[in-house]
């Protein structure tokens, strides 16, 4: 979580270094953003500017990840996720919870809800994307590699 309380550019750059010697197939980044029945309630939230420079940076250390643009990045700003595959993102993971138990997986608040995250609003994700130009594609990501 790009922001989190306590969290320096020494230890940023401490994760990339492991990341480099871990070589993961995805890695998934956003911003912090404070949940309220948390410590951390009162906590100044992660920018979007900075998640989507260290997008950028991943996306040049591992051209073949699979790099989320998150949740979290629509949640603090109406086209974060669309900001995110623009940084170097290259995957878009909707919330298929249905809305009935959706509040049982909140680990932040306001989390977004665009209508776009059921599996039935698929075309609106896809509108989305190829708005600024990408095509969405449906297959499994690991079987792309």
């Amino acid at each position: 979580m790009i922001g989190s309380p306590g969290q320096t550019t020494e230890l940023l750059i401490r994760d990339l270094r492991y990341l480099e010697e871990l070589q993961p197939h995805m890695v998934g980044i956003g911003p912090f953003i404070p949940q309220k029945d948390t410590p951390f309630a009162t906590e100044k939230a992660g920018t979007l500017l900075m998640t989507r420079k260290l997008l950028a940076v991943l996306r040049l250390m591992f051209p073949k990840m699979l790099l989320p643009a998150t949740t979290a990045l629509g949640t603090i700003h109406a086209n974060g996720r669309e900001l995110g595959i623009l940084s170097g993102a290259n995957v878009v993971m909707p919330n298929l919870s249905p809305a009935k138990v959706r509040g049982k997986y909140l680990l932040y608040d306001h989390k977004i809800y665009s209508g776009c995250e059921s599996a039935q609003q698929r075309k609106k994700l896809a509108d989305r994307m190829e708005a600024i130009g990408y095509e969405l594609c449906v297959e499994r990501g690991d079987s792309l590699m």
